[in-house]
C-alpha cells in the first residue's frame, strides 16, 4: 500500500467515523431536500447540509472543534475535488479555446467588480482595515482568499467565512438573476457562476449543464490566479 493510503487508512481507523457519517448523512439530506424542491435554485445543498450540521451539533452539544477533528477528512478531499476539474476543462478544451480571450477580459472585470464591491461596502460601513481586508478576496476560492487576505493584513478566518457565504448566496441567486437578465448563452453562465461564487457556484453549474460546468471552472481557476497577481499591488497602490 502507497504512503499516502497507508496514512490515510491509519487516520481513519484512529479517529472516530461519527462526525465524518454524520457529514455525508448531512449532505444526503440535503440532496433529497433539493429534489423534493425540484431543484429550485434557492435550494443549494450545500447552504442546507450547512443547516442540517449546525442544527445537529447544537442539539448534540457537540462543539465544532470535535466536529472537525472528526470529519477533516472531507476538508482533505477539497484539493483532489479541485484539480479532478481539470477532466472537463480538458475535454471541452477546443470550444473553451475558442472563447478564451472574451472569457479571460470577462473573468477580470467580474473579478475587479466583485474586490471593489467588498471593499465599497467595508468602506461605506465604517469598517476597520483589517475587516475590509478581509473582504476585498471574497469571490476568490477560499485556500487563495484566504492567502490574499493575509498578504494584506486582514483575517483569513473572516475571509474564510465571508468567501463561503458569497458562494452560497451566488450559487442560490445568480441563476434567477441570469434568468431575469435573460442570460442564456452556457458559456456565459458558467462564466459570471465561476467568477462570482466560485467553487460552490461551479458546483451548481456542473449539476445544470456540463458547458457552463466547464466554464465556471475556467472562470474560477482565472479569477483566483489573477486576483492573486493584481489585488496585492493594488492595494498597495491605494493605501
Amino acid at each position: 500500500m502507497a504512503p499516502d493510503l497507508t496514512e490515510i487508512w491509519v487516520y481513519l481507523a484512529r479517529e472516530p467515523l461519527s462526525a465524518l457519517t454524520m457529514t455525508l448523512l448531512a449532505w444526503l439530506a440535503a440532496l433529497r431536500l433539493q429534489r423534493l424542491c425540484r431543484r429550485h435554485a434557492l435550494a443549494n445543498p450545500v447552504l442546507l447540509a450547512v443547516a442540517i450540521l449546525a442544527i445537529g451539533l447544537l442539539v448534540t452539544g457537540v462543539d465544532y472543534r470535535s466536529y472537525f477533528q472528526g470529519a477533516q477528512f472531507v476538508h482533505f478531499l477539497l484539493g483532489p475535488a479541485t484539480v479532478a476539474l481539470a477532466v472537463p476543462l480538458h475535454r471541452q478544451w477546443s470550444t473553451m479555446r475558442a472563447a478564451m480571450l472574451p472569457a479571460a477580459v470577462a473573468i477580470l472585470l467580474g473579478g475587479i467588480f466583485a474586490a471593489a464591491m467588498g471593499v465599497g461596502f467595508a468602506l461605506l460601513l465604517g469598517a476597520p482595515a483589517d475587516v475590509t481586508a478581509s473582504l476585498a478576496p471574497r469571490s476568490v476560492t477560499t485556500p487563495v482568499a484566504m492567502g490574499i487576505a493575509e498578504r494584506l493584513g486582514g483575517l483569513p478566518s473572516l475571509t474564510a467565512v465571508v468567501v463561503l457565504c458569497s458562494g452560497v448566496v451566488g450559487a442560490a441567486v445568480g441563476p434567477l438573476v441570469l434568468n431575469w437578465a435573460r442570460v442564456t448563452d452556457w458559456r456565459a453562465r458558467g462564466l459570471a457562476m465561476g467568477t462570482a461564487a466560485h467553487g460552490i457556484g461551479t458546483a451548481r453549474a456542473l449539476s445544470v449543464n456540463m458547458t457552463a460546468g466547464v466554464f465556471s471552472g475556467l472562470a474560477m481557476g482565472l479569477n483566483a490566479v489573477a486576483t492573486a497577481l493584481w489585488l496585492p499591488v493594488l492595494w498597495r497602490l491605494f493605501q
